[in-house]
């Protein structure tokens, strides 16, 4: 009985020592941030602000791994399977966190029983947009149009399955609309058929629609924010034009492997906290067209819940396939 008290008090105190070390010396090589997306994307651009940040905190190097393509889903499965150590964080979005577990009936994990999430880091307003010449001013004019003449508009978008196609989606259910969805590779591609005509609009990024829209050769109709966005003060959003709590957003967070030490995740989202709140980090993000979101691990966590749920009705309601 001695002998086996002292074993166990002997491993309580190793494991209070190791999470002491851990959380104190933590980082004590370079971090990794894997990033589910080719360089160039919004996330991949917010990443490499945020680690840059961090690598003048931590006085280590922030390496940013770019794993596009497959739905984001190589890139998740790369991260829930890494070291528990809180050298190796990835970006969850929107799509691999919110979109997939409905899109996807045999999706390989578990964004709230695979991951422990660490904090938020950005948002990516939505909005909708169109052709200068198109004959409505503000988003109630498109309604009444749509509604005039049902599934005679058309809207493009970035993809099956993207945060654009589904807040699309979450529009039509709300105003009842039927509104045509054209799919793009991208955003590039589907604005440059907004400007040429061959489609009169879209939803997009506000990151990939406000030099269009500052030059004049697309109009803003609306933010599917459920709050107005400094970028463009004075536009309002669909939430205000008579469809109270609509909320369509990208956005992107950190996560880590399930089993990482709780008081390693708690130093991170700390640390990226600070980071986020500081005004000149604020500033930059909201030069690309992004909004900085400094939500810790709980406060997180249940807003990712309800977007899996929120996302999993629209899916299942307009019968969304992947790709």
């Amino acid at each position: 009985m001695k002998t086996m008290l002292k074993t166990l008090v002997a491993t309580a105190l190793t494991a209070v020592s190791f999470a002491a070390f851990a959380q104190g010396a933590f980082p004590n090589k370079p971090v990794r941030f894997i990033v589910p997306f080719p360089p160039g994307q919004a996330t991949d651009i917010m990443a490499r602000l945020l680690g840059d940040t961090l690598s003048r905190q931590w006085g280590q190097q922030v390496l940013i791994e770019n794993r596009g393509g497959g739905a984001s889903i190589p890139g998740m499965v790369l991260g829930r399977d890494a070291a528990p150590d809180g050298h190796t964080l990835t970006l969850g979005s929107s799509g691999s966190m919110g979109v997939n577990p409905t899109l996807y009936p045999n999706l390989p994990y578990d964004p709230l029983k695979d991951f422990a999430l660490v904090n938020g880091v950005f948002i990516v307003p939505l909005m909708i947009i169109a052709h200068p010449a198109a004959p409505y001013a503000n988003i109630r004019e498109m309604i009444a149009a749509a509604r005039k003449e049902p599934g005679k508009l058309a809207w493009a978008y970035a993809g099956t399955g993207t945060s654009q196609h589904l807040t699309g989606e979450l529009f039509k259910s709300r105003t009842g609309v039927d509104i045509l969805g054209v799919t793009y590779k991208g955003s590039g591609p589907a604005i440059t058929d907004l400007m040429g005509g061959q489609v009169p609009l879209m939803v997009d990024s506000l990151a990939s629609a406000l030099p269009h829209i500052k030059a004049g050769k697309v109009k803003a109709l609306a933010m599917t924010t459920l709050q107005r966005v400094p970028q463009l003060p004075d536009l309002p959003t669909v939430a205000e034009s008579g469809y109270p709590g609509f909320d369509g957003n990208g956005w992107a967070g950190l996560i880590a492997p399930r089993a990482t030490p709780r008081e390693i995740v708690e130093k991170i989202s700390a640390d990226v906290r600070r980071a986020l709140t500081d005004p000149a980090m604020q500033q930059r993000i909201i030069e690309r067209g992004a909004i900085p979101d400094p939500r810790g691990p709980k406060e997180w966590g249940d807003f990712i819940a309800a977007e899996i749920v929120k996302w999993g009705e629209i899916v299942r309601k307009a019968n969304l396939k992947p790709e």
